[in-house]
């Protein structure tokens, strides 16, 4: 059965995430036979992607022009002069191209207008591309995109004006006499203490205040919080740490 052709962008963008699966199965769980079908004896072959999450490498279309955007032609001559995981990434990056190609065809047919075009490939654009799964990249990039998230969010609060009041160890980190033996040794490897919110180094004429919690220091304009208001508290978590027991 033949699927329908895809007229709104929710339907272009179902069409495209099937193909996309077929690509990415091929390119990945189904490699080995990817592999042997590409015999670089045969003729110039295709990669497909199908809208039912299946693929299949066969000859180009006949018809000229083609009804939609056609892969990249031959990559099965590619398959032997290549490392292999070289010639999937190659193949990868064309799919991910002809992916692309084929959405926006079926946008322009059907008069996709420019927040149309806009929403579909914002769409496409949350989605890993082919190349990026199948390097593992994707996953480098998650890892990547949920530490900065973390960091963004603990600096953030760091500067919000309710810090919650948990907390403290309010000496500066070299008027501590308890640790003090530590922060000799911090002193030694680091050269400096560093504010774990700003990062700026340690000034005798500012008020700081320790986390219980992971032991950093921070300048209490940084974190908001007050010599008067440290009396009052007492264990400090910074803001990094509050919003992940928050969290758990």
């Amino acid at each position: 059965m033949e699927n329908p052709v895809p007229r709104t962008v929710e339907e272009v963008f179902n069409d495209f995430k099937g193909r996309r699966a077929g690509l990415i199965k091929a390119l990945t769980v189904d490699v080995e036979k990817f592999y042997q079908q590409c015999d670089p004896e045969k003729e110039n072959l295709c990669l497909y992607g199908l809208p039912s999450e299946t693929w299949e490498v066969n000859l180009p279309v006949e018809e000229v022009p083609p009804e939609l955007p056609e892969p990249a032609l031959g990559i099965n001559f590619a398959r032997d002069g290549m490392q292999e995981k070289d010639w999937l990434s190659l193949v990868a990056v064309h799919s991910d191209s002809w992916l692309l190609s084929v959405a926006f065809y079926f946008g322009a047919r059907f008069g996709f207008g420019k927040s149309e075009r806009k929403r579909l490939f914002q769409m496409i654009n949350d989605l890993p591309t082919v190349f990026e799964v199948v390097t593992g990249a994707a996953k480098q990039a998650h890892d990547a995109a949920h530490n900065n998230s973390s960091k963004s969010k603990s600096s953030g609060k760091s500067r919000q004006p309710e810090p919650q009041p948990k907390a403290v160890k309010i000496s500066p980190p070299k008027m501590e006499d308890e640790s003090g033996e530590e922060e000799e040794e911090e002193d030694d490897e680091q050269g400096a203490t560093l504010c774990g919110a700003c990062g700026d180094n340690y000034a005798t004429d500012e008020f700081w205040i320790c986390c219980d919690i992971c032991e950093r220091w921070f300048h209490g304009k940084c974190v908001k919080i007050t010599p008067a208001k440290a009396e009052h508290i007492k264990q400090y978590k910074c803001p990094s740490c509050s919003s992940k027991r928050a969290r758990v």
